[in-house]
């Protein structure tokens, strides 16, 4: 069942706006910021939605009235100073408009999940991602070689190099499969997880 804390927070009247910054109840991975004044604020404690100020378009928004990527929110806070809120969410989908789960992840990959989504005339990820999953396996093996080759033998330029290849190529190969970093994020903060346990045993 959705439960809101109560706010201490003041209510505000437009154009006054407060900061609000949105996480993941489920990972904690902060996903997004957006702007609420209090009439937005009342409609998410009384949808259970999240609605925000968009800045640009002067309006109220639903997240997801277009895209249908939904934040149900679980928990409202305040902080200290009441200019600013936090947003316990379980999304339904990508956060950021690009595709990524958030707006906070690097740039290379919100860029790759811009091109996976809107797929350009002409871009080499686009074109890449329309061969499937083997192409970009392909070309991620390739850059693999070349990368051990580099750190193996040649310049630290040719080890940035490769590696930047290398990188780039796994983005796109998690695009091919319609994976998000995030997912290795939490992997590898699972086996930290793990290996921390082990290690106080």
């Amino acid at each position: 069942m959705t439960s809101f804390a109560r706010l201490g927070c003041r209510f505000v009247t437009q154009p006054d706006l407060r900061a609000a910054i949105v996480q993941d109840a489920t990972t904690d991975r902060v996903l997004m910021l957006a702007w609420m004044d209090d009439e937005a604020l009342r409609l998410t404690q009384e949808t259970g939605e999240a609605w925000f100020w968009s800045r640009s378009r002067e309006r109220l928004w639903r997240k997801g009235e277009t895209s249908g990527n939904v934040l149900a929110v679980e928990e409202l806070r305040d902080d200290c100073d009441g200019d600013a809120i936090l947003l316990r969410v379980r999304p339904s989908g990508p956060a950021c408009h690009t595709g990524s789960l958030s707006c906070f992840a690097p740039w290379l990959w919100r860029r790759v999940a811009a091109r996976a989504q809107e797929r350009p005339e002409g871009s080499y990820v686009a074109n890449l991602l329309e061969r499937g999953p083997g192409a970009c396996a392909q070309k991620l093996g390739e850059e693999g070689v070349e990368a051990a080759l580099a750190v193996a033998g040649e310049s630290d330029e040719r080890v940035v190099s490769e590696l930047a290849d290398l990188w780039f190529s796994s983005y796109v190969a998690l695009a091919s499969r319609g994976l998000d970093p995030a997912a290795v994020e939490d992997e590898l903060r699972r086996r930290a997880e793990v290996a921390d346990a082990a290690a106080r045993t």
